[in-house]
């Protein structure tokens, strides 16, 4: 099973620091509910730059607290990727993962339940742009529905495109063979 929705949204662009990150994330969560899409239609003011989101939900085979360990242990999100990752798994560690591909910081934790995460694409996202990944763990008869809610990544040509492919190629797929 899987659902997916994409919106246009705005983010704030800010430096790198956890403070910044944290600061930017709640001004962006907040600019979601607030405003809506109305700042990424028009020409925001410096320091806005139009983004999107990305609604997905995905049904894997295990329990929730199975899927938060795997998101938040090196050596498991490794072995279920195929790829590197390096993972402090408390609330302000950093991650990097798929090779450094992806970097970011944990912000916000409930264990067996939610991780929200300030991330980024190193490879094509402006320097010091995060956007902000939710996983909530719903249970769902003997497997978890997980409920992922991507926000504020750029308004670039085919990029939400991109992403939605990369969470079904990178996570769902993978998670699912690795759950089996």
């Amino acid at each position: 099973m899987l659902k997916e929705n994409i919106l246009d949204l705005p983010l704030m662009a800010d430096s790198c620091t956890r403070r910044a990150m944290i600061a930017g994330t709640a001004f962006a969560v907040g600019s979601v509910v607030l405003l809506g899409s109305a700042i990424a239609a028009a020409d925001g003011p410096a320091g806005i730059v139009p983004a999107r989101a990305i609604h997905l939900e995905a049904a894997i085979g295990a329990a929730p607290a199975r899927i938060y360990e795997a998101l938040l242990d090196s050596k498991i999100f490794a072995e279920f990727s195929g790829s590197p990752a390096v993972i402090d798994r408390n609330v302000g560690g950093a991650f990097s993962m798929f090779g450094g591909v992806i970097t970011g910081r944990n912000i916000e934790e409930v264990p067996g339940q939610r991780l929200v995460q300030a991330w980024r694409n190193n490879m094509v996202w402006p320097a010091g742009l995060y956007s902000v990944v939710r996983f909530e763990l719903k249970p769902q008869g003997a497997g978890t529905l997980v409920v992922l809610d991507h926000t504020g990544f750029p308004l670039d040509a085919g990029e939400a495109e991109s992403l939605v492919s990369g969470w079904s190629e990178h996570y769902w797929m993978p998670l699912r063979k690795y759950f089996a």
